[in-house]
Protein backbone atom coordinates (compact mmCIF):
# COMPACT_ATOMS: atom_id res chain seq x y z
CA UNK A 1 0.00 0.00 0.00
CA UNK A 2 1.11 3.51 -0.79
CA UNK A 3 -0.28 6.89 0.26
CA UNK A 4 -0.88 9.52 -2.41
CA UNK A 5 -1.58 13.13 -1.45
CA UNK A 6 -3.45 15.60 -3.65
CA UNK A 7 -1.11 18.20 -2.22
CA UNK A 8 -2.02 21.51 -3.88
CA UNK A 9 -4.79 22.26 -1.38
CA UNK A 10 -3.80 19.93 1.46
CA UNK A 11 -3.25 21.82 4.72
CA UNK A 12 0.33 21.78 6.03
CA UNK A 13 -0.79 20.34 9.37
CA UNK A 14 -2.22 17.33 7.50
CA UNK A 15 1.01 16.91 5.53
CA UNK A 16 2.93 16.88 8.81
CA UNK A 17 0.67 14.16 10.23
CA UNK A 18 1.25 12.14 7.06
CA UNK A 19 5.01 12.64 7.24
CA UNK A 20 5.07 11.32 10.82
CA UNK A 21 2.94 8.29 9.95
CA UNK A 22 4.98 7.51 6.84
CA UNK A 23 8.23 7.55 8.80
CA UNK A 24 6.84 5.64 11.77
CA UNK A 25 5.40 2.85 9.62
CA UNK A 26 7.76 3.15 6.63
CA UNK A 27 4.89 3.62 4.18
CA UNK A 28 5.75 5.16 0.83
CA UNK A 29 3.99 8.51 0.62
CA UNK A 30 3.97 10.73 -2.45
CA UNK A 31 2.72 14.31 -2.57
CA UNK A 32 1.52 15.29 -6.04
CA UNK A 33 1.17 18.97 -6.94
CA UNK A 34 1.71 21.40 -9.78
CA UNK A 35 4.14 23.40 -7.68
CA UNK A 36 7.39 22.56 -5.96
CA UNK A 37 6.83 21.13 -2.48
CA UNK A 38 9.22 20.74 0.40
CA UNK A 39 9.32 17.35 2.07
CA UNK A 40 11.49 16.13 4.91
CA UNK A 41 14.54 14.08 4.00
CA UNK A 42 13.20 10.55 3.88
CA UNK A 43 13.52 7.22 2.16
CA UNK A 44 9.71 6.87 1.99
CA UNK A 45 8.44 10.42 1.41
CA UNK A 46 8.69 12.18 -1.92
CA UNK A 47 7.10 15.00 -3.89
CA UNK A 48 6.10 14.76 -7.52
CA UNK A 49 5.66 18.02 -9.40
CA UNK A 50 3.36 17.86 -12.41
CA UNK A 51 2.74 20.55 -15.04
CA UNK A 52 0.14 23.21 -14.28
CA UNK A 53 -3.29 22.54 -15.70
CA UNK A 54 -6.80 21.46 -14.87
CA UNK A 55 -6.83 18.05 -13.13
CA UNK A 56 -3.20 17.26 -14.09
CA UNK A 57 -2.28 16.25 -10.52
CA UNK A 58 -5.52 14.27 -10.14
CA UNK A 59 -4.92 12.41 -13.39
CA UNK A 60 -1.35 11.58 -12.35
CA UNK A 61 -2.54 10.15 -9.04
CA UNK A 62 -5.10 7.96 -10.82
CA UNK A 63 -2.47 6.85 -13.35
CA UNK A 64 0.04 5.85 -10.66
CA UNK A 65 -2.12 4.44 -7.86
CA UNK A 66 -3.12 0.80 -7.56
CA UNK A 67 -6.05 -0.87 -5.85
CA UNK A 68 -5.62 -0.74 -2.08
CA UNK A 69 -3.69 2.55 -2.06
CA UNK A 70 -4.85 5.46 0.10
CA UNK A 71 -5.41 8.88 -1.47
CA UNK A 72 -5.72 12.01 0.66
CA UNK A 73 -7.93 14.53 -1.14
CA UNK A 74 -10.72 17.01 -0.70
CA UNK A 75 -11.49 16.77 -4.43
CA UNK A 76 -14.74 14.83 -4.78
CA UNK A 77 -14.38 13.80 -8.46
CA UNK A 78 -10.85 12.54 -7.71
CA UNK A 79 -12.18 10.62 -4.70
CA UNK A 80 -14.80 9.02 -6.96
CA UNK A 81 -12.12 7.95 -9.45
CA UNK A 82 -10.00 6.54 -6.60
CA UNK A 83 -12.93 4.43 -5.41
CA UNK A 84 -13.56 3.24 -8.98
CA UNK A 85 -9.91 2.10 -9.10
CA UNK A 86 -10.27 0.11 -5.87
CA UNK A 87 -8.47 2.60 -3.66
CA UNK A 88 -9.39 4.38 -0.46
CA UNK A 89 -10.05 8.13 -0.30
CA UNK A 90 -9.78 10.16 2.90
CA UNK A 91 -10.42 13.89 3.04
CA UNK A 92 -8.27 16.21 5.16
CA UNK A 93 -11.14 16.69 7.62
CA UNK A 94 -11.08 12.99 8.52
CA UNK A 95 -13.98 11.54 6.53
CA UNK A 96 -13.65 8.60 4.18
CA UNK A 97 -15.38 8.72 0.84
CA UNK A 98 -17.14 5.42 0.26
CA UNK A 99 -19.22 3.76 -2.42
CA UNK A 100 -22.22 4.52 -0.19
CA UNK A 101 -21.64 8.28 0.16
CA UNK A 102 -19.75 9.39 -2.97
CA UNK A 103 -22.86 9.91 -5.11
CA UNK A 104 -24.31 12.21 -2.45
CA UNK A 105 -21.07 14.22 -2.35
CA UNK A 106 -21.03 14.47 -6.15
CA UNK A 107 -24.68 15.58 -6.23
CA UNK A 108 -24.08 18.26 -3.59
CA UNK A 109 -21.02 19.49 -5.46
CA UNK A 110 -23.06 19.74 -8.70
CA UNK A 111 -25.86 21.63 -6.91
CA UNK A 112 -23.41 24.14 -5.43
CA UNK A 113 -21.77 24.66 -8.84
CA UNK A 114 -25.19 25.35 -10.38
CA UNK A 115 -26.05 27.83 -7.63
CA UNK A 116 -22.72 29.64 -8.04
CA UNK A 117 -23.11 29.80 -11.82
CA UNK A 118 -26.53 31.37 -11.19
CA UNK A 119 -24.94 34.09 -9.08
CA UNK A 120 -25.69 32.70 -5.63
CA UNK A 121 -22.91 33.21 -3.08
CA UNK A 122 -22.56 29.78 -1.48
CA UNK A 123 -19.63 30.80 0.71
CA UNK A 124 -16.48 28.76 0.97
CA UNK A 125 -15.51 25.80 3.07
CA UNK A 126 -15.53 26.17 6.83
CA UNK A 127 -12.23 27.12 8.44
CA UNK A 128 -9.96 24.16 9.16
CA UNK A 129 -10.07 23.46 12.91
CA UNK A 130 -8.15 21.54 15.54
CA UNK A 131 -11.10 19.10 15.63
CA UNK A 132 -10.64 18.50 11.87
CA UNK A 133 -6.94 17.83 12.40
CA UNK A 134 -7.70 15.40 15.22
CA UNK A 135 -10.41 13.63 13.21
CA UNK A 136 -7.98 13.17 10.34
CA UNK A 137 -5.20 11.86 12.59
CA UNK A 138 -7.58 9.40 14.27
CA UNK A 139 -9.01 8.06 10.99
CA UNK A 140 -5.53 7.73 9.49
CA UNK A 141 -4.23 5.86 12.53
CA UNK A 142 -7.18 3.44 12.52
CA UNK A 143 -6.87 2.85 8.78
CA UNK A 144 -3.11 2.26 8.90
CA UNK A 145 -3.34 0.02 11.97
CA UNK A 146 -5.71 -2.30 10.08
CA UNK A 147 -3.42 -2.46 7.06
CA UNK A 148 0.01 -2.66 8.64
CA UNK A 149 -0.53 -5.29 11.33
CA UNK A 150 1.60 -8.38 10.74
CA UNK A 151 -0.32 -11.37 9.38
CA UNK A 152 -0.93 -14.20 11.85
Amino acid sequence: MQIWVDADACPNVIKNILFQAAERLQIHTTLVANRLLNTPPSRVIKALQVPAGFDVADNEIIRLMVAGDLVITGDIPLASDVLDQGGYALNPRGSFYTSENIREFLSMRQLLEELRSGGVDTGGPAAFTHADRQAFANQLDRFLAKRTLPAK
